[in-house]
């Protein structure tokens, strides 16, 4: 019989380097970084010896070239440990080094892929903005075509690896901008790097609530001029790159959902089996077994969910939108339940960093925020279930 979460001997085999890796290098690390809110440079590049910085990215850029179930399985194991880390990872890995391999001309993947592959560049991409987050043809970002280059005027913000220290910038980054006097839907993709002029960090932003150890900042464009090479794509069609790179991006979130998730089960089952009260194991009383069994059936929905749909994305990361929305929508709100059933269990054990589930409680619930908010999932898959008569 297949194994749904581990299909080939080569995802068993990426499941057990990555897990061993999080327990021996995230473990020891996460509650520091989460304290300090920062991002953990030296780790990351780890990731890069281990091939998994481009883990979907072609073999002939330095990528290993595997596919969306590979891509899912890294992000569950890594947000078992530290989601804060993961999420820094999701953005460089799944935002810019797949976008850019999708999008990208064989010269930009030959400039871009081996360093952000190595982990000597730190990548992101730039959509939301102050006014515009779930509505991304509200952007206001503008490009203007000018001879040999383009000039880019606007703010970009909650950009995930935007600030790599508390002054200084990552160093490429995906930059979704409007076309000056075109319609909403007239959207261009740039490559922005730093030390180009007219591009600064604006804010490195502190005091998140949760996923703190990765780094969250504004950045700000000002008459900055984006030679022509550095344009992904068409002219004022990006929006269709973009709509597809959400896809895989909503399938690895609901990944990190289930890393979450699952370690909460493990720490709850774990002290529910040793605390002891009125004489019995906690595990003996019905409130308790209510919240163990209910989290591990609603993950265990949740992980077959994620993996179904990770196997039908094809090459370009694309599948079906209605089950990309699918999986975030469920998967980040099951995360977010079963952290607080932890919690829950826990009691006052439950509450402070010592036990783990308060910080992976507080790391899930971006994940009802981030990569499209749980209303916009609502809208999206009811719009789509409009157009068909049956589920098939």
């Amino acid at each position: 019989m297949s194994d749904l979460f581990n299909p080939t001997e080569e995802h068993k085999v990426l499941r057990e380097m990555i897990r061993s890796f999080a327990e021996k290098e995230l473990e020891p690390q996460a509650e520091e970084y989460d304290k300090s809110e920062q991002f953990n440079l030296e780790l990351f590049r780890k990731l890069g010896e281990l091939g998994l910085l481009g883990v979907t990215a072609p073999a002939a850029h330095g990528g290993s070239q595997m596919d969306a179930t590979a891509a899912v399985i890294v992000h569950e194991e890594l947000a078992a440990v530290d989601p804060g880390f993961c999420l820094a990872y999701l953005a460089h890995s799944m935002l810019f080094v797949n976008n850019l391999a999708v999008n990208g001309n064989e010269e930009q993947l030959a400039r871009f892929l081996p360093g952000s592959c190595s982990g000597e560049l730190v990548g992101g991409m730039c959509m939301s903005e102050p006014g515009a987050g779930t509505d991304v043809l509200g952007m206001s970002t503008v490009a203007i075509e000018e001879d040999d280059h383009y000039v880019l005027n606007g703010q970009k913000m909650w950009i995930t690896n935007g600030a790599i220290s508390d002054n200084e910038l990552g160093d490429v980054f995906l930059v979704y901008a409007k076309q000056e006097d075109r319609s909403a839907r007239d959207i261009s993709l740039f490559l922005v790097e730093k030390g180009m002029e007219g591009f600064h960090l604006g804010q490195k932003l502190f005091g998140k609530l949760g996923m703190r150890a990765s780094t969250t900042a504004e950045l700000v464009f000002e008459d900055l001029r984006v030679p022509k090479e550095n344009l992904v794509g068409t002219p004022g069609k990006a929006v269709r790159s973009m709509m597809r790179n959400l896809e895989i991006e909503r399938v690895t979130l609901a990944a990190m959902s289930l890393g979450i998730a699952r370690r909460c089960i493990e720490i709850m089952n774990d002290y529910a089996r040793e605390r002891t009260s009125f004489g019995k194991p906690i595990n003996h009383f019905g409130q308790i077994q209510r919240h163990i069994a209910e989290s591990y059936a609603e993950f265990m929905a949740g992980r077959s969910y994620v993996y179904d749909v990770a196997s039908k994305l094809g090459p370009e990361g694309a599948g079906d939108r209605i089950d990309s929305d699918g999986v975030k929508l469920f998967c980040s709100t099951m995360a977010k339940n079963v952290a607080d059933r932890a919690i829950q269990v826990l009691g006052g054990y439950g509450y402070v960093a010592e036990y783990v589930v308060e910080r992976l409680w507080r790391d899930a619930k971006l994940l009802e925020i981030g990569g499209g908010t749980i209303e916009a999932h609502q809208k999206n898959i009811t719009r789509d279930l409009s157009k068909i008569e049956k589920i098939r």
